[in-house]
């Protein structure tokens, strides 16, 4: 059985979906018999620029149009693998040869940007004096990449994603023909991630409709595509807005720990935030696009955690819930108030007992000091000499952070010993006598940074 996007695939202009601005003029030229010799489709992906283009070509000649025919005067050509000048060259003898059985031979390239100067400079001359039965059909979704010369040569028309209604309406059509039961926000929740696209959106359905012979729900939809819950997304969203950075890690590790990619998070909070735009939220969108691999994970938590808190906590050790050790420790400032007082003159008391490093309880000081710094903690090795507490990360954006200068004072202040952060990759060893602590620089001067590069 064919896929769904197939199945209903439009034969006839008439019938394509959402694309009037495109569909309207091209109808009112075959029926005034005013044909260009070479026309452009643009627009994303999955917006029917091919599928418009057969139909055109189909109708400009009488024939009937069938999804698997094959008629001679309508040739398509693949502009990604043929897109040297020798395929041009070639393309131009044949253009001379009259159609077989049509009024016009019709030449479909698709993806024509993918074409090298050459090749655009070799069709051009056939674009400024074709011959008077041969039709042009160019189709890309890279209009930028297409050289002036040719678009000025031909007629130009935009194909856009297709409106939420608009798709909507035409997949609950579509789920009647085919008997598919399903919930209109399971509906719903398809075309979102559809993106506009019929074929990516048909695709979908066609995949989610194998899920159960009962009614499809929201939440089957939302589970078998590894979605988030909207009121997920909407809680971080507001835990973003307000600083909330222990709610933002909770809210994370829930979701991550239910096998959603972090990917697939950051495409949702884009969607939500495009969706309902709110100024506060910019900083936000413009730091999403980086959420990818490797460190996806990492990537996405350094976005959403503020990043005032993560270079230094503005709230005081005091004002927190802490045990009573923690309460003996002075007041963290911000970078702003850092700069009017004078440096720490003293050592944090020492929580070394006879030489041993308890790290549960370091951990614990750290995760009342700052979120972001205890939960790269927790992922890496780490080592104590006697004075010194070497750590050794495992990924690139653990060593960026946690060798942040204001970063290594929560640690010294947590810990009350020396710090070291070691590279990406170094193991633990008795290093002593080759390190240098990082206490003596910090509560006498100036901190030196070992990040070895710009801290995000």
């Amino acid at each position: 059985m064919r896929a769904l996007y197939r199945r209903y695939r439009p034969l006839t202009l008439a019938d394509v979906i959402g694309q009037e601005q495109v569909t309207g003029p091209l109808i009112g030229a075959l029926k005034d018999d005013k044909i260009s010799h070479a026309y452009l489709f643009i627009g994303p992906r999955g917006t029917g620029k091919t599928s418009v283009a057969r139909i055109f070509a189909h109708e400009v000649n009488g024939f009937k149009y069938e999804l698997e025919d094959d008629y001679v005067d309508i040739i398509e050509i693949d502009g990604a693998s043929n897109r040297g000048i020798d395929n041009i060259r070639e393309l131009r003898e044949k253009v001379m040869i009259a159609p077989t059985s049509g009024k016009y031979k019709v030449y479909i390239i698709d993806e024509v940007h993918m074409l090298t100067k050459e090749a655009f400079n070799a069709l051009l001359k056939t674009l400024e004096e074709p011959p008077k039965h041969v039709i042009f059909i160019m189709a890309t979704t890279d209009a930028y990449k297409v050289p002036v010369t040719i678009t000025s040569r031909a007629q130009t028309y935009t194909f856009k994603l297709a409106d939420h209604k608009v798709m909507f309406d035409h997949l609950k059509k579509i789920c009647e023909k085919e008997k598919i039961k399903i919930d209109d926000a399971a509906l719903d929740i398809i075309v979102k991630r559809g993106g506009g696209s019929f074929r990516d959106t048909l695709s979908l359905l066609d995949q989610i409709s194998t899920l159960s012979s009962e009614k499809i729900t929201k939440d089957l939809v939302i589970s078998a595509m590894g979605l988030a819950a909207d009121e997920k997304i909407k809680e971080l969203l507001n835990s973003y807005v307000s600083s909330d950075n222990k709610n933002i890690t909770a809210i994370l590790k829930d979701l991550l720990a239910t096998g959603i990619k972090a990917e697939t998070l950051t495409e949702e909070l884009i969607s939500a935030i495009m969706e309902e735009p709110r100024p506060e939220l910019m900083g936000l969108l413009s730091k999403l696009p980086e959420v990818k691999a490797p460190y996806a994970e990492a990537k996405l938590l350094v976005a959403l955690i503020n990043a005032e808190s993560v270079v230094a906590p503005a709230v005081s050790i005091q004002s927190r819930k802490t045990s009573p050790a923690m309460q003996e420790k002075p007041v963290i400032k911000t970078v702003a108030e850092e700069t009017e007082e004078k440096p720490v003159e003293e050592a944090p008391k020492k929580i070394v007992p006879n030489g041993e490093f308890n790290w549960s309880e370091f951990l614990e000081k750290v995760g009342h000091l700052n979120d972001a710094v205890y939960m790269m903690l927790s992922k890496v090795e780490h080592e104590f000499d006697g004075t010194t507490l070497h750590i050794f990360p495992l990924k690139k954006v653990e060593k960026l952070v946690l060798s942040k200068d204001n970063n290594i004072k929560v640690l010294i202040e947590a810990g009350g010993v020396g710090i070291k952060i070691h590279e990406v990759g170094e193991k633990g060893s008795s290093e002593k006598d080759s390190l240098i602590s990082k206490m003596s620089d910090i509560m006498g001067g100036e901190v030196q940074n070992d990040a070895g590069g710009n801290p995000f």
